[in-house]
Formats: structure tokens, C-alpha cells, sequence
């Protein structure tokens, strides 16, 4: 609105002296105003003093004040509901919220970053980050031959391939790639009494064997004999038929690896049938190893043989269709020489179980050297103990 040239005080004035008996012509004459104004001026500030002539004109000016922030806010809120409909968190999505209000809206950038309440450094930034394309496919290779893998896991098959990068930034492309490890569901099972049980100091210390069952294309069941050495995290053995059975079967093959690998101070199984026979006790008794069983329906204290099964189902099982039993064998034997030779395990600091298998030597001839009468560690069955107390078991 046009503001008039005359102040409060002038027009107040002026209608005083028209009070006075001035005619209008003569005021118009006088002042240089039409007699239109002469009579706006006395409609709207006839009986008014000065002060309250401007008490009026301040009220005014409030009262347009107000009605165009209102307008400027009704015109804010409607541009912001045109915006996208989840919430804008990332410096990338501010960015193109402003942009959007800018164009759609004719907003300036000042005002769109006011009504989003976003900061302009944020919204004017230009990102000097590489594309790291290179290092993106790599990683998607990776991720793709090895899908059961984690990101630590391909960092360590990185640096193999003398490709340094910090573990943050791996992880940020590993999201932006969407290459995360899909859990898969199961049914809920209870954990049980959680005893501890002395972790295994050498090779040979403690052994861990269980059971794991699958099928072929055809619907023919097969079982899988898994072997782990509890210290070293190795596989010692992949034993697949379909047909199992403790009565001979495994206890042959348990002579097999002890003539090849030595003799174990402890075997850990479940209460299975097939560790229970007659052959399997007998086998014990000649080659005089102690043969610990868990505790009924508590698996957590076989906690070695369970992580590998996960991990043997996660990268393999569930990965292949096995259409004979010779091809599962074959599949079989080049996954435990990936395992035990080129898997990173997290529990050994990031080493194969083949490397860290590697280093007893050595720490075994400075042990007898320091202390030649000291006798070596014993693994014992682990006691009954209270279920509420956390359990000492380390798992890969």
C-alpha cells in the first residue's frame, strides 16, 4: 500500500484548520490535494488527536504485517506438503527437497531452507567423494560369489587382492550396493542351561562332531558327519551318504582321522543314536579317548559344531541344488578347502583356520621349553551349572 506524503500530525493539522472555517478549496489550494483526500482524511481521522492518528497508522501497519506472514506461511505449508512422503534425513535428500521447492514452488533457496529448517552450508555442499567405481564392482563380485558373507569377512578378502580401505567407507558402499546378508528365519528354540566349558589350548585338544541332514533335487535325504577341531576351527572332515549309522560306520571313519591327524584328548557329541552304539564305545575304549556327551536338548554346549553347521548350511546348502550324492561329495571337499584355506575367521583374527593351525609348532616347543614338567592342559566335561550364569564358550 501506497503510503500518503503527510504525516499523522500534517493531516490532523490540516482537518483542524478546516474545523476552524476554512473552506475545502482553500486547503486544496493551499496544500496541493484534491478535496477528495480533504474528506477521506476527515472520514477517517475526524476527532483524532495526533497521537491517536498514529496509534491508527501503527495498528495498520501490524495488522498487513501479519496478514502477509500468514500468507507466506499458508504458501509454506502448502509447498511443503508437495514434498516426497518419508522423512527427509540425509544431506543427498535435503538437497533435493530444496531443489524441488525451488522449481515447483518459485521459492528462493533462503526461504526454502527457512520453512524446511534445513541449513544452507548443508544444501549448498558439493561433494568432492570419488565414485570408487572400481572398488564398487569388486566388492559386488565378491558379494555375489560369497553371499553368506559379511562386509568384515570382503574387507578381508580386500586387502588380500591389495586393495586398502578404511572398514567405515566398505561398509557405507556395502549398504549403498544393498549387499547385506539376508537372515533367514527359523523357528524359535530354547537355549537351555548355559554351563561353562574350558576352551581347547593345542590341536588335537578337543574334537566337536554332529550330524547334518539335506536332500537332493529328487527328495532323497542325505546326512552330513561334521568334524571340528575345537582350537584351531578346522575342518577335519565332510562325511556324506545316505546312510550314516554309528554301528560301523563312524566309527571306521573316526579310525581314519585318528591314523591321519592323531589321536584326540576328547570327542563332544550329542545324545544321537549313532554316538551311542556299541561301536562307538567300543572305539573309544581301545583308542582310549575320553568321549564327553552334552547335556539332553542343550546344544549350546556343543557351540563349535553348531557355528560351523550355520555356516556350512548359510554358504552351501542353501546356496546349491545337489542333484547326485557324488556331486555333493565333490561340492563338499571344495568348500572344506575353502574353509579351512581361504575363509577369514573372526574368531582368529581374521586368519584361516589352515594359518592359525600353522603357529602351534612353534608355541608348543617355547611352552615345553619354559616349563619342560609343567603337564599339559586338560579339557573336562562341562558341569552342571547354574542357568542363569553367561556362557564361556567362544564361537566362530
Amino acid at each position: 500500500m501506497r503510503r500518503s506524503r503527510f504525516s499523522e500530525e500534517q493531516i490532523i493539522g490540516i482537518l483542524k484548520e478546516h474545523e476552524a472555517g476554512v473552506a475545502v478549496s482553500d486547503l486544496c489550494r493551499k496544500h496541493g490535494v484534491s478535496d477528495a483526500s480533504i474528506y477521506k482524511w476527515k472520514a477517517k481521522f475526524g476527532g483524532m488527536d495526533a497521537s491517536e492518528a498514529k496509534r491508527l497508522r501503527a495498528l495498520e501497519d501490524e495488522n498487513a504485517k501479519m496478514k502477509r506472514m500468514l500468507a507466506d506461511a499458508m504458501l509454506d505449508n502448502v509447498a511443503l506438503k508437495d514434498l516426497f512422503g518419508k522423512e527427509v534425513v540425509t544431506p543427498a535428500e535435503k538437497r533435493n527437497a530444496v531443489s524441488h521447492l525451488v522449481a515447483a514452488h518459485g521459492m528462493s533457496e533462503r526461504r526454502a531452507c527457512k520453512a524446511t529448517g534445513f541449513c544452507r552450508m548443508t544444501i549448498r555442499y558439493e561433494t568432492t567423494r570419488p565414485d570408487d567405481r572400481v572398488l564398487r564392482e569388486r566388492l559386488t563380485e565378491l558379494a555375489r560369489e560369497r553371499r553368506r558373507f559379511g562386509y568384515r569377512r570382503l574387507h578381508v578378502l580386500l586387502r588380500r587382492e591389495g586393495i586398502v580401505v578404511n572398514h567405515k567407507k566398505l561398509f557405507r558402499l556395502y549398504r549403498e550396493e544393498r549387499l547385506g546378508v539376508r537372515r533367514r528365519g527359523g523357528r524359535k528354540r530354547a537355549l537351555g542351561t548355559r554351563a561353562p566349558m574350558q576352551v581347547a589350548l593345542r590341536p588335537n585338544d578337543r574334537w566337536s562332531l554332529d550330524f547334518v541332514s539335506y536332500q537332493l533335487t529328487d527328495g532323497r535325504r542325505f546326512r552330513i558327519l561334521t568334524i571340528v577341531d575345537d582350537c584351531t576351527r578346522e575342518n577335519i572332515a565332510l562325511i556324506a551318504d545316505t546312510s550314516l549309522s554309528g554301528l560301523l560306520r563312524v566309527a571306521n571313519e573316526l579310525d581314519r582321522l585318528v591314523a591321519t591327524r592323531g589321536k584326540p584328548r576328547m570327542i563332544v557329541s550329542d545324545n544321537g543314536t549313532e554316538f551311542t552304539s556299541n561301536a562307538i564305545l567300543s572305539c573309544a575304549d581301545q583308542s582310549r579317548v575320553e568321549w564327553h556327551y552334552i547335556a539332553p536338548g542343550k546344544p549350546i554346549q556343543n557351540a563349535f559344531i553348531e557355528s560351523f553347521n550355520g555356516h556350512l548350511r548359510g554358504e552351501l546348502l542353501n546356496e546349491t541344488l545337489f542333484t547326485t550324492l557324488a556331486q555333493a561329495r565333490v561340492l563338499l571337499g571344495r568348500w572344506r578347502v575353502d574353509y579351512n584355506d581361504a575363509r577369514p575367521h573372526s574368531r582368529l583374527g581374521w586368519q584361516t583356520p589352515a594359518e592359525f593351525a600353522r603357529t602351534f609348532p612353534r608355541r608348543e616347543t617355547a611352552l615345553r621349553n619354559s616349563s619342560s614338567s609343567a603337564p599339559p592342559p586338560a579339557v573336562h566335561p562341562a558341569p552342571k551349572g547354574n542357568p542363569n550364569r553367561q556362557s564361556q564358550l567362544g564361537t566362530g
